[in-house]
């Protein structure tokens, strides 16, 4: 059994950051260095960009590698930034990573290949050859509701043996498969699902990767600081108080509430791309009345 985990490699407050887009929906860098900047000052410790909900699937490289060196330009040492390379093709997923650690992102986000639904036998190559082709470290990305395919237990545990795959982003929300996981090997978790924070500390996970952190991160440090101090029932506190955040944004793509959230508070986000859409005003309302129950004031 593994009796201690390593240092956090990224940071411990990490939020998935939106990707700013002008009106007309093209990039807004200035927007995301501002919104960076926010985030950090906020509280947080690390970054991911181009993630989900940085719209990877809808940016290309070209974007990419321009939103990923504006945001390290803005925020510096401040923060560890996580680049989002995840795709479902092996090749481009190298050539995606290569061009992140050329950027100066300081880890890696990558995320299971999606649509193909590959074996485990594939996914434990995919990850590894994207893992030998950098010097960064990398955060797995496990997320079966979106991939199709969950990275398994064992298959965790094999690549937990190579030297640069650290952490892993769980989405799958699978407690008995993470126990198994912390306790066999040194792999770091976040926990990559709002909802379940507080509990995923429970079983050792290390912090978050966030998406509700963008109005609320005070809150989530406020929690992490509690449990490291062993108050859970002051953790258990903020948890339930974060209750209406957790539910209010997701109750559709959170990328797109996260947006709609932002424009309230008066923060850079802009407009969604297609196939996604904006919030409707229906769904704006009932946004502003979960962050006021949630302790957020617009």
């Amino acid at each position: 059994m593994a009796a201690t985990q390593p240092t956090p490699p990224f940071g411990r407050m990490l939020t998935a950051m939106v990707t700013p887009f002008k009106a007309d929906g093209t990039l807004d860098l200035d927007g995301a260095q501002s919104l960076a900047r926010h985030l950090v000052d906020a509280g947080n410790d690390g970054l991911v960009i181009s993630g989900t909900t940085g719209e990877s699937p809808t940016t290309t490289d070209e974007e990419k590698d321009r939103l990923l060196r504006a945001v390290i330009e803005a925020v510096g040492d401040r923060a560890v930034v996580v680049a989002g390379v995840g795709t479902n093709d092996t090749a481009h997923t190298i050539s995606s990573a290569k061009q992140a650690e050329a950027a100066g992102a300081r880890g890696l986000l990558v995320v299971s290949p999606y649509y193909s639904r590959p074996p485990q036998a594939g996914l434990i190559e995919h990850f590894t050859r994207v893992a030998d082709s950098t010097e960064l470290p990398v955060m797995l990305y496990d997320i079966p509701v979106r991939t199709g395919v969950p990275i398994h237990t064992e298959t965790l545990l094999r690549l937990a043996e190579h030297p640069r795959i650290v952490a892993v982003k769980d989405a799958k929300e699978d407690i008995e498969g993470a126990s198994w996981v912390l306790a066999r090997s040194d792999l770091v978790y976040y926990c990559g699902t709002d909802m379940v924070n507080l509990p995923w500390l429970a079983i050792g996970a290390v912090g978050f990767v966030s998406v509700v952190s963008h109005v609320a991160t005070a809150q989530l440090v406020e929690m992490l600081e509690a449990w490291d101090a062993g108050d859970v029932a002051s953790a258990r506190t903020i948890h339930r108080s974060l209750l209406p955040l957790y539910t209010g944004m997701f109750r559709t793509q959170g990328v797109i509430l996260a947006k709609a959230a932002l424009r309230l508070l008066g923060l850079p986000g802009g407009p969604v791309r297609s196939p996604l859409v904006d919030a409707t005003e229906d769904q704006v309302t009932a946004l502003k009345a979960d962050l006021a129950a949630g302790g957020v004031h617009i």
